[in-house]
């Protein structure tokens, strides 16, 4: 039986072990909160307890991050321990392809400025505890922080092979996206792969604004873009991938119910979309619960989220 029947009948069946077996991407992952929370729980004592019902503001997130996580992972050991988490959960997931990286202040406040620090802690831990997986390596910037700082944190970044992505993320008001630009011009010449967190609390508009702006390949989260459809005309025109994670944004309040999340009508509208985790210790979902989810929910056939579970594992160069 090939992946794909297995894929199937796992879903079918409703096992959640079994659809684990089978190889799918996380593009959608941020590993400080992506990790094994079992495996973390071990190493050190701390239990951390997923949301259990849904938030109406990021703000409400931040006060549930300040109680469960706090400063306790705020040394070099213990990010690197997060690091860790991560691959022991994706390995366990059946996670094949995983895109995930280093926020760049982080640089200078764990790992001495030191980029070669960096890239060893991910490669270190990539290539002993899941080497077969493929791992993207991923700048990471907040909107809340000042562009000329952002500038100054990214400076060693420019021209390192081992990323493959550039990501901006917080809170979509913190600042006009117009401000990142000239970072985007600048990480577009270094050959990375442009993405954004978009329309998960903005607009379609703000969608499209934000690709054209940024000249980006990739949208984090965009369901916003749902309700237009000349937001969707745009995306499938210009071969826009969302990488979606259904959970999150029914746990913070941008979907009524998983039953209506939009990932439907985007992909029955030919929009390239990705099934992803996003941020596994808070709303307690990998990306085979999150598969299994929206078969048990009706979003979408069993063939059709295998159709996008072969999207994802698909390299940039299949899908163009």
């Amino acid at each position: 039986m090939d992946d794909s029947a297995r894929f199937l009948a796992a879903l079918k069946n409703r096992e959640l072990h079994s659809v684990r077996q089978v190889p799918k991407a996380d593009l959608h992952n941020h590993f400080v909160l992506g990790g094994s929370r079992d495996y973390l729980k071990q190493k050190t004592g701390f239990d951390i307890q997923p949301l259990k019902q849904a938030l109406c503001a990021m703000d409400e997130m931040h006060v549930w991050a300040d109680e469960n996580i706090g400063s306790r992972f705020d040394s070099r050991e213990m990010r690197e321990l997060l690091i860790e988490a991560t691959f022991v959960q994706a390995k366990q997931d059946g996670v094949s392809v995983l895109e995930i990286g280093e926020d760049v202040w982080a640089l200078g406040a764990y790992f001495h400025n030191d980029l070669d620090e960096l890239v060893n802690a991910f490669e270190t831990a990539h290539s002993r505890i899941a080497p077969d997986i493929e791992l993207r390596l991923q700048i990471g910037m907040s909107r809340h922080c000042g562009v000329d700082d952002l500038l100054s944190w990214l400076e060693p970044f420019w021209g390192r092979k081992e990323f493959y992505s550039i990501d901006l993320y917080g809170d979509e008001l913190a600042q006009p996206i117009e401000n990142f630009v000239p970072i985007y011009r600048k990480a577009k010449d270094c050959g990375l792969r442009l993405k954004a967190h978009i329309g998960e609390w903005g607009t379609a508009e703000d969608v499209v604004q934000g690709v054209r702006l940024l000249m980006l390949d990739e949208v984090q989260h965009g369901i916003a873009a749902a309700s237009s459809e000349q937001a969707i005309h745009f995306l499938r025109e210009n071969k826009i991938r969302l990488n979606i994670t259904p959970s999150s944004n029914v746990l913070l309040g941008r979907v009524k119910e998983m039953a209506a999340h939009p990932i439907a009508k985007l992909y029955r509208e030919g929009v390239d979309v990705t099934v992803n985790s996003d941020d596994i210790l808070i709303f307690g979902s990998d990306v085979s619960k999150e598969y299994l989810s929206l078969y048990d929910n009706g979003v979408l056939s069993a063939e059709e989220l295998n159709g996008i579970r072969l999207n994802g594992l698909k390299s940039v160069c299949e899908r163009h």
